[in-house]
Formats: C-alpha cells, sequence, structure tokens
C-alpha cells in the first residue's frame, strides 16, 4: 500500500502540490509505537504553514515518508522533540545526516534547528561527536557545506519556542510518568488556525487547555486488553504511561477541537482480535466520552485546516470533510 516504485519517487518531487498559501496542512509520518511495523513507523508529524515546514518528533522511517511526500528533507525549517524515548528521536541522525546530502531529496545548506526539551543541546552535541568521521569524509569527498551538518539547538522552557513567517509553536508539559520530564506537547498556530500535538502522556488537563480553540487535536491513545497484561505483566506499565481511549474522549470533550485525531497507537487486543476490530474498539470506547469527530490516524494521511478541515488517506483520496464554522 505504501511502497512507491523509483519512477514514481521522482515523480512525486516534481508533483508534489501543497497546500494554498494560507492554509495549514498536517501530515502523520509515523503512527505507530515502537513496535517495529512496515504499515505503522514510529512517531513523526509533519506541519507545514505558509513557508515554514516542521517536523515534530523523528521516529522510526520519517526520511522515507518525506521522499514519499516529495519533501525533500532539507526542505525542513525547524524540528521538534518531545522527549526522548528511542521511538520519537531514533529517527534524528537520519534526518540530520540524509537532509545534509547534496541531492533533490537532500540539499540542506544552513544549521539544522532543532527544539525540545532540557538535554536536546547534549542530544545534537553528542551526535555531532558520534558522526564526525562521516562528516569528515562528506565534506572531503563531496564538497558538502560544512554549515549544513551544523545543529542549531535549543533546550527551550514551556512557553513559546519559535516564532517566524507568521507560525508561532508553543510548547507545554505533559504528563508522560514521574521519570520522563520534561515531556512537551506542542501547539502550532498559523493565520487564525491551530493544530495541537499531544506527545506522549497520561491523561493531562493542561492538553485540553492547550487546545482549546484549536482546529485539530492529535492525541497518543493505548489500548491493551486485560489477558495481554495477565500474561505480559510488562504491558501494565506502558499504559501507565499513556492514555486510555476514554480518557482521550475526556480531553477532547474538554477541549471541543474541530477534529481529534489518534497517533502513537498502542494497541494490543484480546486473542484472535483482528487488528482493524482492535482500532474499531479504540473509536467505540473514545466515543463514549465525546460525540464529536475522531479520525484514526495512519501513516501518510493528511489533514488541511483552509475554513474547512479536508481529510485524505495515505492514497490522497478524501475520506472526511469538517465543514468551515461561522468564524471561519
Amino acid at each position: 500500500m505504501f511502497s512507491h516504485s523509483l519512477a514514481a519517487l521522482a515523480l512525486s518531487f516534481a508533483c508534489a502540490m501543497p497546500a494554498a498559501a494560507d492554509a495549514l496542512k498536517v501530515t502523520l509520518l509515523g503512527t505507530g509505537s515502537p513496535l517495529p511495523s512496515p504499515e505503522r513507523f514510529s512517531q513523526s508529524t509533519l506541519v507545514e504553514a505558509g513557508q515554514e515546514k516542521l517536523l515534530f518528533d523523528f521516529g522510526r522511517g520519517a526520511p522515507i515518508r518525506l521522499t514519499q511526500l516529495g519533501v525533500p528533507i532539507g526542505s525542513l525549517t525547524a524540528h521538534f522533540i518531545t522527549h526522548f524515548h528511542s521511538d520519537h528521536v531514533g529517527g534524528l541522525p537520519d534526518v540530520w545526516m540524509t537532509g545534509w546530502i547534496a541531492t533533490p531529496f537532500g540539499g540542506r545548506e544552513t544549521p539544522m534547528v532543532v527544539y525540545g526539551p532540557e538535554g536536546t543541546e547534549a542530544l545534537t552535541g553528542h551526535l555531532t561527536e558520534a558522526f564526525s568521521e562521516d562528516a569528515r569524509v562528506r565534506e572531503a569527498d563531496e564538497h558538502l557545506d560544512p554549515a549544513g551538518i551544523a545543529f542549531d539547538a535549543h533546550d527551550a522552557p514551556p512557553g513559546k519556542v519559535y516564532e517566524r513567517n507568521g507560525v508561532t509553536v508553543t510548547a507545554f508539559e505533559v504528563n508522560h510518568g514521574p521519570l520522563i520530564k520534561p515531556a512537551y506537547g506542542y501547539r502550532v498556530d498559523y493565520d487564525g488556525k491551530a493544530v495541537v500535538i499531544s506527545g506522549d502522556t497520561k491523561k493531562d488537563e493542561r492538553i485540553a487547555e492547550a487546545a482549546k480553540g484549536a482546529d485539530l487535536l492529535i492525541h497518543e491513545v493505548a489500548y491493551i486488553d486485560h489477558s495481554m497484561m495477565e500474561k505480559f505483566p510488562s504491558y501494565q506499565e506502558i499504559l501507565d504511561h499513556h492514555t486510555r481511549p476514554s480518557e482521550a474522549g475526556e480531553t477532547f470533550a474538554e477541549a471541543e477541537p474541530r477534529l481529534a485525531a489518534f497517533s502513537h497507537i498502542v494497541s494490543r487486543g484480546a486473542p484472535g482480535m483482528t487488528q482493524p476490530e482492535v482500532l474499531d474498539a479504540i473509536l467505540a470506547e473514545a466515543h463514549g466520552t465525546w460525540d464529536g469527530p475522531i479520525v484514526m490516524g495512519a501513516d501518510l494521511m493528511s489533514f488541511t485546516i483552509d475554513g474547512a478541515i479536508t481529510v485524505t488517506d495515505p492514497e490522497g483520496e478524501t475520506v472526511l470533510t469538517v465543514p468551515a464554522t461561522a468564524a471561519n
């Protein structure tokens, strides 16, 4: 479903159509968990707003999804980390190094801008050390500009962390458990439109507060059947760090976004349940606490906010349209 031939990939660069200049477009690059899955890569989200291309988290395979979209990795204008679990930063070296290569899929010639919780500057500094030999060889052999492999990294406290070309990104703390601090969610505002990305979190009133008035709230979710927790007790620890579907529905009811969507989908159904049945159960449980529209995210699903909210599936087909409100 997600495979492309080399010819199709080349065509995607030529034919990828940007959203209207005043639209806010969100594409889910990875909607999964640490589970190695070809259908659901781990966590990464692209937000396009005017001249800005913003990447939230560096999940496994993010450069592949960007290439499928026809978005050069080196064209990203800023990058944001929610926290330092491997399924959120494992793809950082790939985005960093591959985005530097002087090709249609790379081409970065200026320092890579990264914001995140305390530890972001240390992480990027250690990566620079770890990949110093690769960088040395590419500079000498491929004559790449060393500016493109530099980091412009920031340990950013909660609050407004980025403001450029009419786009504002605000970080807020979330509760991903007592040892994972700080962990962030993010809100992006552009031209009267807003999207909120929860990051990994237990149910947290701060998400509902940040998402008040938002067009789109992208929230993580975890559904693990009791029988699986009895068989694998470690699943209880996982569930204790995440948000159950009914709790997510409660957050949606408090925030009242125009549209809610699930990403970072942790799912372990009862024996015999198919994956579609598990996903249906997640939606049914969430709808028990909120009666508004909820979309089950998929890799390469996009949301275009331009008055109406148009949701397209990985093949580019429209699957849902949320009409414009009177305020739009």
